[in-house]
């Protein structure tokens, strides 16, 4: 070691043994280089010049040897928790509801437990692509991935709801293509996803990086998503109250031997009632001979031709574009607004606006909360709740810290995608009642619900809610919880 470096040594042991200033201590930082040349000394703000001939490289080395430490984005688990929220809702009301008719779907105006699962999905997907947006490198890259994802999501659901799985009750697989369905739950997500993700892409370039000052500059940052959905609410809004419903005919071949055609009278527009809305006029038009015009059915239409609409329709979907937007909205107040406080005033005020903006026109008989029809006021009252309950959750786990509770909920939304194929679609109960002793019946999954649940507790409806809890919900939890630890996901 040279008699410089011993000097600056000697002044800093000094210096800790209380013969220096601390204050200047303080201010100073040392670096051994790994060649074991030269000390450099830093004072506060600035470097002092090395001891020794090989400063300039020596200095370079320290520079290149400090540890370049990457600062990890810290998940919102709030955000598993919702999605396996909703998978969890969609198993309960999927097999429990015929027990337990108050949680199933409503016949029609109204909304019931099952009616909120559908749009908390939307709004869940519509907060993911803000976050997955967040950054666009390149906007032909990222389209790509969008298209892709939205096929993958038309592919499963036209497998799982088009009418080629009959699971899990029926062990036959096949659909004849007259009869496929062509919508459902995935295919309505698809078309949310594309269209909302899309105009998120297209506008990656007028995104603010910082919000302007004032209460309505998140809305205005983001104007052209808020536009995308007001023209999915216009085509709504025309079409069901312009649009002319002619009178209509089927054929019943349910109620005895002989199939008999009855006549709706309709002539009309904007009715709301079942018969009679453009909604389920729109998606008739493919049941008919004269598709696109009016028609009577033809005698190989698809089943649900014979009900008044199609569950997740055409123009119902159009209207289900605003659940995807009003959860791009949080989205990005998850994004802009750092602060716990901040977030939940944006959240928890938007939510009571929308709840009251449905409460308001479905009791003034306006626009009546209508989960087959997709209703304005629908989407806002489904909307409003999924806001409340997001920052219900939010405030549980991720201010409070309590996950504990909710790690059941976090483990089903990571794996949203397989508990929905497996149990909500009930293609793994399928494939247990495909090894059966005799007879079909005589299953496994069979045994288990009348044995150990509807037997022991002497009540179907006690015994089914109980096996949905625990032989369905609480098992794909600990499997979701099992496949999270070994790091599997299904992601599409």
């Amino acid at each position: 070691m040279d008699e410089e470096s011993k000097r600056m040594e000697e002044g800093i042991n000094s210096a800790l043994n209380g013969g220096g200033n601390k204050d200047d201590l303080k201010r100073r930082v040392t670096i051994k280089t790994s060649n074991g040349g030269s000390v450099i000394e830093h004072d506060k703000g600035t470097m002092a010049k090395p001891y020794g001939a090989e400063s300039e490289s020596v200095q370079k080395i320290a520079e290149q040897e400090q540890p370049v430490v990457k600062q990890k984005t810290k998940r919102i688990a709030t955000l598993d928790a919702f999605r396996g929220l909703t998978i969890v809702l969609m198993i309960l009301v999927d097999d429990a509801g015929e027990a337990y008719p108050r949680i199933d779907h409503s016949p029609w105006n109204g909304c019931t437990l099952a009616d909120f699962v559908m749009p908390f999905f939307l709004f869940i997907v519509g907060i993911a692509i803000a976050l997955a947006l967040k950054r666009i490198a390149k906007i032909k890259h990222a389209v790509k991935k969008i298209i892709l994802r939205t096929l993958k999501l038309l592919f499963w659901g036209i497998i799982l709801q088009g009418g080629y799985s009959h699971a899990p009750d029926d062990l036959e697989y096949g659909v004849n293509m007259k009869f496929i369905r062509w919508c459902g739950i995935l295919q309505r997500i698809a078309l949310v996803y594309c269209v909302v993700a899309l105009i998120e892409t297209f506008t990656t370039k007028l995104r603010p990086t910082t919000l302007a000052s004032g209460h309505l500059s998140i809305f205005t940052a983001y104007k052209w998503q808020w536009f995308g959905g007001f023209v999915a609410f216009i085509i709504y809004m025309i079409t069901t109250f312009t649009l002319y419903v002619p009178h209509w005919s089927f054929l019943d071949h349910f109620n005895g031997d002989e199939p008999k055609r009855y006549t709706v009278i309709c002539g009309m527009r904007g009715h709301l009632g079942p018969a009679c809305n453009a909604v389920g006029h729109v998606d008739r038009q493919a049941c008919t001979f004269s598709s696109p015009a009016s028609g009577p059915f033809r005698d190989d239409a698809p089943s649900w031709c014979r009900s008044p609409f199609e569950p997740e329709g055409l123009l119902s979907s159009i209207s289900a574009i605003l659940s995807g937007t009003i959860g791009i909205h949080y989205g990005h107040i998850l994004i802009h607004f750092k602060g716990h406080s901040e977030r939940l005033k944006q959240w928890v005020l938007m939510g009571f606006v929308l709840l009251i903006i449905a409460i308001i026109l479905h009791f003034t008989d306006a626009l009546p909360i209508n989960k087959q029809l997709y209703s304005f006021s629908y989407v806002c009252f489904t909307a409003g709740a999924a806001g409340i309950v997001f920052s219900g959750l939010y405030i549980l786990i991720d201010v409070w810290g309590l996950r504990t509770p909710f790690l059941f909920l976090e483990w089903i939304g990571m794996n949203a995608m397989l508990v929905f194929v497996m149990a909500a679609e009930g293609i793994f109960a399928a494939f247990v009642n495909g090894w059966y002793c005799e007879n079909p019946r005589n299953s496994l999954v069979h045994w288990i619900k009348k044995h150990v649940f509807v037997n022991v507790w002497h009540s179907e409806r006690v015994g089914t809610i109980l096996y949905v809890i625990f032989a369905e919900i609480t098992f794909w939890s600990v499997v979701a919880g099992v496949l999270h630890k070994l790091g599997i996901y299904w992601k599409l």
